[in-house]
């Protein structure tokens, strides 16, 4: 069959993706391509956003491609343009399946299928998606043998609403093809410095902590899996031959979660003699010197830890599992080997003061990272966090578009909305705006990039312009 995979068109301005103009792969959608390429299918990737189609530009790539399935990959900020693009479809190409997945869709499932989606795929999606295009190419769409793929929701032929048992997640991520790369433009995930490669790369899938903000252990699921090392490392060294790349993103949430998978990361990449810089993300409890030290002598020049608060009291509530003292301790560690490091910090828990908030600013000046990134408590649907939210009618915004963590979409018991955003605001002004950093940024030659982040940072992905730049 001919398969057409997407993100949503007409998403380029929004400020998920306009902000600091950060546009990272699909890598979702690649790893669902290949899956399907190795079973016989065509496929086309269609990343809209980065190649900037709105809704027209969008249909015109279809009906020249003549699909027989489309699928998209939604996430919250996503989600109403997702929907519009759905409606335009079911108008022009009334007999194409449309097939939704990604977070968004996986824990709103019953509100994708209202605005128009035919299926939905509920969480990790390549051997879910193989089995649903192998029942549409045998028995066409709809059929009554949707009812046996496990992992879908979808309505039956009387509008009744069926949600099947979910699949089994896949255990061995090895067995996976690496990304479909080649449907990629990878020119166009070079970031902000537009004259070197950056490639994204994922080693694990899963979280076991469960923060109550965080979609990823309840997309994934709580038990970590990665892919064998040599793997990754192999993958690497494919895209620096094949695409030139020079720095490798990880966008895994914590990379150092096995000590096994990092040791053996690092022989590999020292038996392959790979020259690469390597980005990460990682848990202050989760690594030490000996750790630190043999990643930075691979290539790793910033890993980034998430702190989220200074009270530890926030800490306990939202399922972090770390200490304060273990914050401080391992940022001593990481400046004292030369790291470079980003504190990530959580503004706006709904049990929070104003004072709490201006504490957790003064916290991030105090341990002084290479970079701090602040972002506002944001209620993501599938996250404890959101059923709080909800229970409590804290939210005040109901626009999927604004759920970025840049813009304030629910009031705390102590706080408004408008609180909030005052005071991330001022977070970035009083952390990056002080004369010590500025001096150390102006001797680094780093300045213009800090205007850039004061002007049209204080977003969340400030963290894909940190990992592309070192």
């Amino acid at each position: 069959m001919r398969v057409l995979l997407a993100l949503p068109p007409d998403t380029h301005r929004l400020e998920v993706y306009s902000i600091l103009g950060a546009y990272t792969p699909p890598l979702g959608l690649a790893w669902i391509a290949a899956v399907l390429e190795k079973a016989g299918h065509k496929v086309k990737i269609v990343d809209s956003p980065t190649l900037k189609l709105g809704m027209k530009d969008f249909i015109r790539e279809v009906r020249a491609w003549s699909p027989d399935v489309i699928g998209f990959s939604v996430i919250t900020p996503t989600a109403c343009k997702a929907y519009i693009a759905v409606k335009l479809l079911k108008k022009y190409f009334s007999d194409i399946p449309v097939i939704g997945g990604g977070p968004h869709p996986t824990f709103m499932y019953d509100e994708a299928l209202n605005e128009g989606f035919d299926v939905v795929v509920c969480g990790e999606g390549e051997l879910t998606t193989l089995e649903l295009i192998k029942v549409i190419e045998r028995y066409g769409f709809p059929n009554k043998e949707l009812k046996n793929v496990k992992g879908i929701a979808f309505k039956d032929s009387e509008g009744r609403l069926v949600k099947t048992p979910p699949r089994e997640l896949i255990d061995d991520l090895g067995k996976l093809p690496w990304p479909a790369h080649h449907l990629l433009d990878m020119n166009a995930y070079s970031m902000f410095n537009k004259n070197v490669r950056v490639a994204h790369v994922m080693a694990s899938r899963g979280c076991p902590y469960g923060c109550i903000f965080c979609s990823t252990s309840y997309f994934w699921g709580r038990r970590i899996r990665f892919r064998p090392a040599k793997d990754v490392v192999e993958e690497v060294k494919f895209l620096a031959e094949k695409y030139g790349v020079k720095k490798v993103a990880f966008m895994d949430d914590e990379l150092t979660a096995s000590r096994t998978f990092i040791n053996e990361f690092v022989k590999n990449v020292r038996e392959y003699k790979l020259d690469l810089e390597f980005s990460c993300g990682s848990r202050v409890d989760h690594v030490d010197r000996e750790m630190l030290k043999n990643m930075r002598d691979v290539g790793f020049k910033a890993i980034y830890f998430g702190v989220e608060s200074s009270s530890q009291e926030s800490l306990n509530r939202i399922g972090k599992k770390i200490t304060i003292d273990s914050v401080i301790k391992t940022f001593k560690l990481v400046k004292e080997l030369g790291l470079h490091h980003v504190g990530t910090f959580v503004l706006g828990f709904p049990w929070e003061t104003l004072e709490d908030m201006e504490r957790t600013v003064d916290f991030a000046i105090k341990l002084n990272p290479s970079y701090a990134q602040f972002t506002i408590a944001t209620p993501y649907p599938g996250t404890p966090l959101y059923e709080y939210a909800v229970r409590n009618n804290l939210i005040v915004d109901s626009n999927w578009e604004h759920f970025t963590t840049l813009r304030p979409v629910m009031r705390g018991h102590h706080f408004n909305e408008k609180d909030v955003a005052r005071m991330l605001a001022r977070a970035y002004r009083k952390f990056y705006l002080r004369v010590e950093y500025l001096i150390k940024e102006i001797k680094s030659k780093k300045l213009s990039e800090i205007r850039t982040i004061i002007s049209k940072g204080i977003a969340n992905w400030f963290d894909d312009y940190i990992r592309s730049r070192f």
